[in-house]
């Protein structure tokens, strides 16, 4: 069975949406991006354009429906799929739940939200080895010594986990869960604090402009943000969408559920690394790649080959 993983912000590269296979389905999503949009979106991931959150939102939206388009084109369809944060997005339209340019329209909201509510002074951090429940500990105690709250954004596995909150706050917690015993513990490209009760009056606002986003059932498996569980209706993606930047990502739950419904091949849609890296080391059993280590063809041809031998 094949699912299909899209990464969030922070996988984001200088160059990457012109790095995307030579394709037909790739140059049609591309042109039907900016039509939508009304901009030229290989504008956007310039390392300038790459200091917006709007426009790394945008362009992983982008990068993801036209990876999966050109797969189908090839007759690779997931029966799975699973975004990381804005990456549930692309997941979303692979599964059809959504259409591309609502999908588009929703995510650039969604973008200028955050923004507008955090233009600067916030950001994110992964701390790998230390467990869920060790750094709320810590959390609790970086607060108790009168710092700024931070907060658990993404449980990416059992003790790979992002921290959302202001610079210096996430600064200071670093060297508190390094003294802890953190293994690595470092700031990521980000500079919002996605996944937590910082953006909830942003999440009220995306609410309320996704009840006039249409949705439909999805028409294979659509696996959810929040609760890594698989959603079946409309409503519930919807939901998930709308509100998933202030809650706590539960991909490694997420994970565990593709295994369990017997997803053993995985793509991580590009520009990402770090979900293939994340399944490959918790579920070894599993065949995970990412689409940007490979050419197009031999994506298409290793997938196929994966496949028959699942």
């Amino acid at each position: 069975m094949l699912a299909l993983l899209f990464p969030g912000q922070g996988a984001q590269t200088d160059g990457f949406l012109h790095r995307l296979p030579e394709h037909q389905a790739v140059r049609d999503t591309l042109e039907e991006a900016s039509q939508v949009l009304g901009i030229d979106v290989l504008t956007l991931d310039t390392p300038h354009a790459l200091h917006s959150t709007v426009a790394v939102q945008i362009g992983l939206t982008v990068a993801g429906a036209a990876i999966t388009r050109a797969l189908a084109e090839e007759r690779l369809t997931p029966e799975i799929s699973a975004g990381l944060s804005v990456g549930a997005y692309a997941a979303a339209i692979s599964c059809g739940a959504v259409r591309f340019g609502d999908a588009l329209k929703m995510v650039r909201k969604r973008a200028e939200l955050m923004e507008t509510a955090y233009p600067s002074g916030y950001g994110l951090a992964a701390v790998s080895g230390l467990t869920e429940h060790q750094l709320e500990t810590l959390a609790a105690q970086h607060a108790d010594a009168g710092e700024q709250h931070v907060y658990i954004g993404n449980v990416n596995a059992p003790r790979q986990i992002v921290m959302a909150g202001a610079n210096a706050a996430l600064d200071t917690f670093i060297e508190r869960a390094l003294a802890a015993g953190a293994r690595k513990a470092t700031r990521l490209a980000v500079s919002v604090p996605s996944h937590c009760e910082l953006l909830a009056h942003a999440t009220d606002e995306l609410v309320a402009y996704a009840q006039d986003v249409p949705f439909h059932a999805p028409q294979s498996i659509y696996i959810g943000n929040r609760g890594g569980r698989p959603l079946y209706t409309a409503q519930a993606i919807r939901d998930d969408l709308a509100t998933n930047m202030c809650y706590t990502v539960r991909w490694y739950d997420a994970l565990t559920v593709m295994q369990e419904m017997g997803a053993h091949v995985l793509i991580e849609a590009p520009p990402g690394q770090v979900l293939t890296d994340i399944a490959r080391e918790n579920f070894p059993d599993t065949t995970a790649f990412a689409a940007s280590s490979f050419s197009f063809d031999r994506l298409v041809a290793t997938t196929r080959r994966r496949l028959e031998t699942d």
